[in-house]
């Protein structure tokens, strides 16, 4: 059984002062990290002036206790620990408002991403390689939801040990 959710109105004595601003987002910044625009978004959503969330989000920024990069390579870390492809990641990271720079510089971030393809494929269908084209398609579909690149599908099934050139 699981508990509804309830989220706790930031209890705020001005809303369009700066340390105000500062504090709820800090109270935010406190149980996870966010990016930039997802905090904008939370805080203006409380009510607070959108000067003083500019202004408290600069700040934030400046002391780099808000950096979107450093956002982007924690979610890439975790996302590819769930078995996540970099086409998936970015997309997200891209509707979380992360900039593209930043995105691209978490992706590279060292890992290999068709080691991690091969590791979910035999996760989900077993240390066997597909026996026909049947299995190896829908092997292959599932990496491409999963949000893995045509060449990270094929190392993965070893459609490129089968000579074909495309799935």
């Amino acid at each position: 059984m699981s508990w509804p959710r309830i989220r706790k109105p930031l209890i705020v004595q001005n809303r369009t002062d700066v340390a105000s601003v500062r504090a709820a987002a800090m109270a935010l910044l406190a149980r996870r990290d966010y990016a930039t625009s997802e905090l904008v978004a939370r805080l203006t959503d409380h009510g607070f002036s959108e000067q003083a969330v500019a202004a408290a989000i600069s700040e934030l920024t400046q002391e780099r206790l808000l950096d979107d990069s450093r956002y982007a390579h924690n979610y890439v870390a975790y996302q590819a620990g769930r078995g996540r492809g970099p086409i998936r990641i970015a997309a997200e990271l891209r509707r979380h408002g992360v900039e593209a720079v930043a995105v691209d510089a978490a992706l590279r971030s060292g890992l290999d991403w068709r080691a991690l393809a091969r590791k979910v494929c035999r996760a989900k269908f077993g240390p066997q390689p597909p026996q026909n084209l049947t299995q190896t398609a829908r092997q292959a579909r599932f990496l491409q939801y999963r949000g893995f690149s045509a060449d990270q599908i094929r190392a993965a099934t070893g459609a490129e040990d089968l000579g074909s050139t495309e799935l």
